[in-house]
């Protein structure tokens, strides 16, 4: 079994957290691991990219080839057109969020950006910034998307749980709970 995974948005949307908690979850119930980032600007705005490697055997390159990935969990919908290319065209899965974040002056029309999207066989699109609210923390965005996922990756949620609480514990109880709760909110969407 591997499953391979891109993350990407910009700066300060928590895309690299949530590689650290899902491959800290993967590593806790026996998986082999690869991780590979590649930052962009280091503030808000910026290209943030990072693959993610899970398997139950040897992994020989932290990155993954053009056309291989699993899932593309897209934080921002243009980056989830950016990085299309990557995904596996039989079996793989994007998983968006629905809000753009407006880094560049020439962003395009936001409807023509989400219905490209749509277009692709096995798309999530989820307004994961809303939900994000809901569960308290706007910052829990990246951790809806996650559990929007839960059904796709090789990790039982209560293992990502445990290493959300883990790495949010340093920033209080009200933050650890919002983000358990916003990947919880992502879990309980029904998905076409």
């Amino acid at each position: 079994m591997t499953c391979d995974i891109i993350l990407c948005g910009v700066g300060g949307q928590g895309g690299l957290s949530v590689s650290v908690v899902i491959a800290r979850a993967a590593m806790a119930v026996g998986f082999q691991v690869k991780q590979s980032e590649i930052h962009g600007m280091s503030q808000r705005g910026g290209e943030v990219l990072a693959h993610l490697r899970i398997s139950d055997r040897e992994i020989f390159s932290p990155t993954i080839p053009k056309g291989k990935a699993d899932i593309i969990f897209a934080f921002e919908p243009l980056e989830a057109l950016r990085h299309l290319s990557w995904l596996s065209v039989e079996r793989g899965t994007i998983v968006t969020a629905t809000t753009p974040i407006l880094n560049i002056p020439n962003y395009p029309d936001l409807d023509s950006v989400l219905s490209e999207i749509r277009k692709i066989p096995r798309a999530r699109l989820i307004d994961a910034d809303a939900l994000a609210k809901e569960a308290g923390n706007t910052r829990s965005a990246n951790l809806v998307l996650v559990g929007a996922a839960a059904d796709l990756l090789p990790v039982p949620p209560q293992a990502i749980e445990k290493e959300i609480a883990v790495l949010f514990s340093r920033k209080g109880e009200a933050v650890v709970k919002a983000n358990l709760r916003a990947f919880e909110l992502g879990r309980n969407i029904q998905h076409a």
